[in-house]
This record gives structure tokens, C-alpha cells and sequence, in this order.
């Protein structure tokens, strides 16, 4: 608890009024020789000018100091410990990696202030039990205490946010806001909140599943217990509450000792916790809240892009962008915009998803569909390519985000709307190669062969031919007359091999 010595608070009320005593005497004098000198013979009329512009620059001298004295007061009333706000900081919605970065700075910056207290205005459906686990290491290593407040009315600190509000120093919340449902959501098949519980309703239910889901919720209820513990607050219901998955209102977890206050507000919050004792890092501590004031911590731009880019609907669709830039990067060289674009949107999309819990498995499906897809543009299947990679893709992308936690996972119309984007660019590329091997060649070599040609004169062996209003050297080996047309049946270098067309005509009318 803060106190104030009272042999410094005297010695310095004695300096500082004794100032004010000698500048409010000073002026009176001042005041008072001016008087008096205003009733000297007009041959003193020199002197009374000095005298008085002595008692100006007296008077001016003292005003100024005692200016200064004011503002060195009021300068060491503000950097005063005491005198420091407490501050609030809000977390509203999942917890995950931006909460964590967000809650360190804003304790670093408590610690810096010398804050009194901080306090976390919560209401949350629950998050990552990583993030959690972090934010429950800084709230139990903090220098400055925390109180968790669930607020305003209609909150919630269910899941994860149970955990953070038993860590706590102090644990308070406002009236029409709930607490509980504890139970790792990563159970899948795992028993619903309430189910079998047996008969008598004040044991636990079994436990239930695989090894792996028991270790998980043996894990998670002595992870909590041993917060309860700490903190001197219910562990039995903590226990319940992660393995059974039970809540209370505001006003039963005040009568089963899950919190320590139900207030409606955080000026009401900071008034009751004036002068109540908490444990931090092992030593007590009496909290002292000088005044009802509090200060308002807002995120700063790093925490609101790490906001952004770790919801996973977000940073899905910068992988997926910056996929298709770079793919159209590739396909025009020296676009520049598709590229730049598309590496930037892959590299936040990637550092995203390392923050996220992702299935990796699910993450190469959804490479190997995108790169099925460009398999069937560039080497055309028939669809075989094409369709494999739209499944592969679509797998993949459900598969993704391997958590159900709320506020974590694909939206499906989002996979949906990407796999149909995906599916119409393959069919429109596969149809524009399908149109393009059917298109009959016209120009280079291949276009000559086969084409009908004019002979421009006789010749036996060797003459000239008119071909798409050319003239070509050409050769045949049966004579051809002026003016009769022949078939073009290869072409070497630029002379073409050519036979009258009568003969072509006879072979083809050969069975």
C-alpha cells in the first residue's frame, strides 16, 4: 500500500507556504510604499519614479518564481507514483495472438506508468488454448496486479476467457454476464456440457474417449485448479466446469466464491478494490487507487494488422491471392503488379497461418489442387487434371483450420465462392484448348501441306507453283502443265513436293 511520509509532506508545505506568505507581504509592501509615495512633495517626484520601478521589477521577480514553484509542484504531483491512473484495456472476441501482443504492451506500458492496477474488460467466447496459456503467464508474472472484468451486461468469459479470469488478481464481474463451459472444444467426439453425469449431481462425470482427449482434459483440470488454488477461489467448480462444462451467472459465481466482485461499472469496480489485499509474485500487496480516474489503452497499428491477417477467412484468401499473383506473374513475365502484389499477399497469408492451429495435411491439399489446376491449363487432360485439383482443393480447405473454436474457423460459402472462382477459370482454359486443337493451322509449314497450289509454267521435274498468291519453287515427279492445280504434300527448306491433283483425287477415290 502506497503511504506518504508526513516529515516530507510538512517540510515541503512549510517551504512552499512560506513562499506564498513572503510573496503575498512583498506585494502588500510594494502596494503599500507606493501609497506613501504618492504623498511626497513633488521635489521627490525622481525618487518616487525609482522607488517604484523597483517595487515593478520586485514584484515581477516573485510573481515569476512563484509561477515556477506552481509548475514544479504540479510537474511532481503528476510523475508521482501515486498520482498515476489505472488502466483499461479491452478485450472483446477470441482470444488468439493479437490479445497476447496487444495484453504484453499494454502491461509493459502499466509497469512503465507505475500504475496501480490494470484492468482487462473481457468478454470473450473463448480462443486458442496457446494464446491462453501465454496470456495466463504474463497476468501471473506481472509486476502491476490485474483484475479481469467481465462487462458490460450480456458478456461472457466462457472457454479460454474462464481460465484468464481465474488467473487474475482479482476477479469481478458485472451483473447479466456468465462464466464457465471450461472443456477443450478440440475433443470432437468428446462429451457435451451436462451429458451423463450420473446419477448423484455432485460428482464428476467420467471421463470418456480416446487416451489422448483424457490426458487433454486432465491437463486442462489441473491446469485450472492450480489457478483456483493460487488464487483462493473455488477449484472444485473450476474442475466441474472443464469437465463437465458448466457455467454460473454473475450473481452465483459471487455465492460459490469463483469471484470476488459484482460491480456494475469500472468506477465502482476501482472503488471497491481500494485497499484490498492481493498476492503478486508471492508478496502481499494493499492495492491504493488514488482517484476514481482510469486510463483507456487503445492498440496500435501492429495490433490491429495482426488483428486482421490471424483471422483465418483472412488469411485464406491472401494465400489463395497470393497464389493466383504469382501465377499470373509467371504467365505474363514483366506484369510486375500481379507479382509484387501476389508475394506480399503470401507472405502475410503464410505468417498468418503459422500463428493459427492448421492442418498441414490440409494445407497441401490445397498446393497440390492449385497446382493441378495449372497442370491441366498448360498440359490440357481433358479434365482429368482439372477436376482432381478442384477436389483437392475443396478437401483441403476444410480441412484447414484444425480447431471448431468460434471465431476460428472457414466460413464454408467463403471455400465454396474460391472453389467455384478456381473451377470456372479451369473450365474456361480447358475450353479455349479445346477450341484451339480443333482450329485448322493457319500459318508456317503445316499450313502448306495439303493446300492446292497453280502451276505457274510446264515443267517435268522442276517449276514454279502459286500457293495463297506466293511464288514457290516446287517439284514433282510426273510432268505438270501451266495452269493445272497440284497438292502440296511436303515442304523442304522452300522448295515444296507437289502432284497433280488428278492423281491425288485417283488416290483418294482408291479403295
Amino acid at each position: 500500500m502506497s503511504s506518504r511520509d508526513p516529515s516530507n509532506e510538512g517540510k515541503g508545505g512549510f517551504e512552499q507556504d512560506g513562499f506564498i506568505i513572503l510573496v503575498v507581504r512583498s506585494v502588500g509592501t510594494a502596494y503599500y510604499d507606493c501609497g506613501q509615495m504618492r504623498r511626497t512633495p513633488a521635489g521627490n517626484a525622481s525618487v518616487l519614479r525609482l522607488v517604484s520601478a523597483g517595487s515593478t521589477v520586485w514584484l515581477l521577480v516573485l510573481a515569476a518564481a512563484a509561477g515556477i514553484l506552481t509548475l514544479a509542484a504540479s510537474s511532481e504531483k503528476r510523475e508521482s507514483p501515486d498520482a498515476s491512473p489505472a488502466f483499461l484495456v479491452e478485450v472483446e472476441g477470441p482470444i488468439g495472438p493479437a490479445t497476447d501482443l496487444f495484453l504484453e504492451r499494454s502491461m509493459e506500458k502499466a509497469e512503465e506508468a507505475n500504475a496501480p492496477v490494470v484492468i482487462i474488460r473481457m468478454d470473450t467466447p473463448g480462443g486458442l488454448e496457446s494464446s491462453m496459456r501465454t496470456l495466463v503467464r504474463k497476468i501471473l508474472d506481472s509486476r502491476v496486479p490485474v483484475a479481469v472484468y467481465v462487462a458490460p451486461e450480456g458478456a461472457r468469459a466462457t472457454s479460454a476467457g474462464t481460465y484468464i479470469l481465474y488467473s487474475a488478481h482479482v476477479a469481478a464481474m458485472a451483473p447479466g454476464t456468465h462464466v464457465g463451459a471450461a472443456t477443450p472444444v478440440q475433443l470432437g467426439g468428446g462429451m457435451a456440457p451436462g451429458e451423463d453425469a450420473g446419477e448423484n449431481e455432485d460428482e464428476p462425470a467420467p471421463d470418456r474417449g480416446s487416451a489422448a482427449e483424457r490426458k487433454m482434459v486432465s491437463d486442462a483440470a489441473a491446469f485450472i485448479k492450480g489457478l483456483a488454488e493460487l488464487r483462493g477461489r473455488n477449484a472444485e467448480w473450476a474442475e466441474r466446469a472443464v469437465r463437465e462444462g458448466v457455467s454460473l451467472t454473475s450473481r452465483e459465481a459471487l455465492e460459490e466464491n469463483v469471484i470476488d466482485l459484482l460491480v456494475s461499472d469500472v468506477p465502482s469496480l476501482l472503488e471497491e478494490m481500494d485497499g484490498m489485499t492481493v498476492s503478486v509474485r508471492g508478496e502481499e500487496r494493499v492495492l491504493s487507487i488514488p482517484s476514481l480516474e482510469y486510463r483507456t489503452i487503445e492498440p496500435d497499428w501492429r495490433t490491429r494488422l495482426l488483428s486482421i491477417i490471424t483471422n483465418p477467412n483472412v488469411a485464406y484468401i491472401l494465400m489463395l491471392l497470393g497464389i493466383y499473383g504469382l501465377i499470373l506473374e509467371f504467365a505474363n513475365p514483366g506484369a510486375l503488379v500481379p507479382g509484387v502484389t501476389g508475394a506480399i499477399c503470401l507472405l502475410l497469408g503464410l505468417f498468418a497461418l503459422q500463428l493459427l492451429p492448421i492442418n498441414y495435411a490440409g494445407l497441401a491439399l490445397i498446393f497440390l489442387g492449385v497446382a493441378l489446376m495449372i497442370a491441366e491449363a498448360f498440359a490440357p487432360s481433358f479434365g482429368a487434371l482439372g477436376i482432381g485439383g478442384v477436389i483437392a482443393f475443396i478437401a483441403g480447405s476444410i480441412m484447414l483450420i484444425d480447431t471448431d473454436i468460434p471465431g476460428f474457423e472457414l466460413y464454408r460459402p467463403l471455400i465454396a465462392a474460391f472453389a467455384g472462382i478456381s473451377a470456372v477459370i479451369f473450365i474456361f482454359v480447358m475450353a479455349m484448348a479445346l477450341k484451339a486443337w480443333r482450329r485448322p493451322v493457319v500459318s508456317g509449314r503445316e499450313s502448306l501441306v495439303g493446300s492446292l497450289a497453280t502451276a505457274i509454267e510446264d515443267f517435268d521435274r522442276e517449276g514454279r507453283v502459286s500457293v495463297f498468291g506466293e511464288s514457290w519453287q516446287a517439284k514433282a515427279a510426273t510432268p505438270v502443265r501451266k495452269g493445272q492445280p497440284v497438292r502440296i504434300t511436303a515442304v523442304d527448306n522452300l522448295v515444296l513436293t507437289v502432284e497433280p491433283e488428278s492423281t491425288t483425287s485417283e488416290k483418294g477415290d482408291a479403295p
